[in-house]
């Protein structure tokens, strides 16, 4: 048999039919398996062919609707794609205990964004930074000459700061242009414009240009909400309502001061944002990085990371909790412009801004970290992300029909995931029913 190479030239010139009979070929997967890659109907495959590059097909994720969310006054239907378990249940559940005391309450800063112009072998570093800043005037008006209709809405480039970063390779001069990208993401509108100025960048410092990108982390375009979560809503599963507000507490600090916990106490934070993302066409890793950078960014006294969230206590002894993180999201540009079920998922979710729609994630991160914090602190994680799971778990090995939910509830009745009972379970169940000859 000869050597498989993935040397496949011309791969891109291909159709994606005849991609797929390469792709199957190439594995040594029998002809017929296709289907599981193909759009589903309603979607144009013209489309999701321009989106990327040598397009096999498509890969779907399940797209679900958190309820009970009001946000500044205002109630919404949340699209959420993802495949976690419990995610969509939890978000869905912590908004509705949240509206016993009003809801999601939001705001966001202007929409900037930073655009990063590095400038290496600069003779005289602090000379250099003083020349740029006094032409900061000229400069701003170069970067929004690439950009007029961004400026006719009401953007453009804003400010302009220099950096000056020591390094071992020598100090590397860093140009941070501020960008007002208003419904868009920024990302093509920012690189255009750091583009433009590097090569006056570079005769002004005496230096060379090196990077002309934008930044992830996005210090100035944040998203802020909060919310009460009254301790009569927290009661369930034996536990008290002030037992569970002091639970979440110390939860919260564990995840302040350790980085092992916090890491895990932010990512349940990106479970609801990045669904979100993912639901309406946006960047979730552009979200993610930004998230994570931020959480280190903030932390003080010598911490490594910080959580995005705080809880506290009022004097009602209901629990407070908030969230402060970059939130680089767009309406204009993007899958969000293109992809047929971004489009559809926004018009459900009915914001008309980008601020309005970072408002909405904003408030879906807290829920979903609050949820998560309810459940660790009470009952556990694992109960009700297990019996969940156990659907998974019984299509996984084999069950069918009804067989799903009734092998389901014995795996969650059991406490266990594992495929060797699943199996173990299925096989029992089979062999009843064939004995009772039904």
């Amino acid at each position: 048999m000869a050597e498989r190479s993935s040397d496949l030239s011309g791969f891109y010139k291909k159709s994606a039919e005849e991609r797929r009979k390469t792709v199957l070929e190439f594995a040594g997967i029998e002809p017929g398996a296709e289907p599981a890659w193909l759009p589903p109907p309603g979607v144009d495959r013209g489309i999701l062919e321009r989106m990327i590059e040598n397009v096999i097909g498509t890969f779907p994720l399940p797209l679900g609707i958190a309820t009970n969310f009001r946000v500044n006054g205002k109630d919404y239907l949340v699209p959420m794609a993802l495949e976690e378990p419990s995610v969509v249940a939890a978000a869905s559940h912590a908004a509705k205990i949240a509206r016993g005391k009003g809801g999601f309450h939001a705001a966001t800063s202007r929409p900037v964004m930073i655009g990063q112009i590095s400038l290496v072998d600069v003779p005289d570093p602090n000379a250099a930074r003083l020349r740029i800043l006094e032409s900061q005037n000229e400069l701003l008006s170069l970067a929004n000459g690439k950009d007029p209709l961004l400026n006719k809405v009401g953007g453009g480039a804003r400010d302009l700061e220099v950096r000056l970063v020591p390094t071992p390779r020598g100090t590397i001069v860093i140009v941070h242009l501020h960008v007002d990208v208003r419904d868009a993401m920024g990302a093509n509108a920012v690189n255009t414009m750091a583009e433009a100025l590097a090569p006056e960048l570079a005769r002004l410092s005496g230096g060379r240009r090196n990077l002309r990108i934008i930044s992830n982390l996005a210090i100035h375009r944040v998203a802020r909400a909060w919310a009460i979560f009254p301790r009569e809503g927290l009661e369930g599963e034996g536990a008290k309502g002030p037992d569970v507000v002091e639970g979440v507490l110390d939860a919260w600090n564990f995840a302040a001061h350790d980085p092992f916990r916090c890491s895990t106490h932010n990512k349940g934070i990106m479970n609801g944002v990045s669904a979100v993302a993912i639901a309406t066409g946006n960047d979730f890793r552009a979200l993610e990085a930004g998230a994570h950078s931020y959480a280190a960014w903030k932390a003080k006294d010598g911490g490594v990371i910080a959580p995005l969230t705080t809880y506290e206590k009022n004097p009602d002894g209901d629990l407070v909790g908030t969230i402060e993180m970059p939130m680089a999201v767009g309406l204009v540009g993007g899958a969000t412009a293109v992809h047929p079920t971004a489009k559809l998922n926004v018009r459900v979710l009915g914001v008309k801004t980008a601020s309005e729609l970072a408002e909405v994630m904003a408030s879906v991160g807290l829920a979903q970290n609050f949820a998560a914090l309810r459940a660790l602190a009470n009952e556990g994680i694992q109960k009700g992300h297990m019996a969940l799971h156990a659907r998974n778990v019984a299509v996984m090995v084999g069950a069918q029909g009804a067989e799903v939910d009734a092998l389901a509830a014995r795996l969650a009745a059991e406490h266990t995931g594992r495929q060797d009972r699943a199996k173990e379970i299925l096989v029992e169940m089979r062999g009843k029913v064939a004995t009772s000859g039904t």
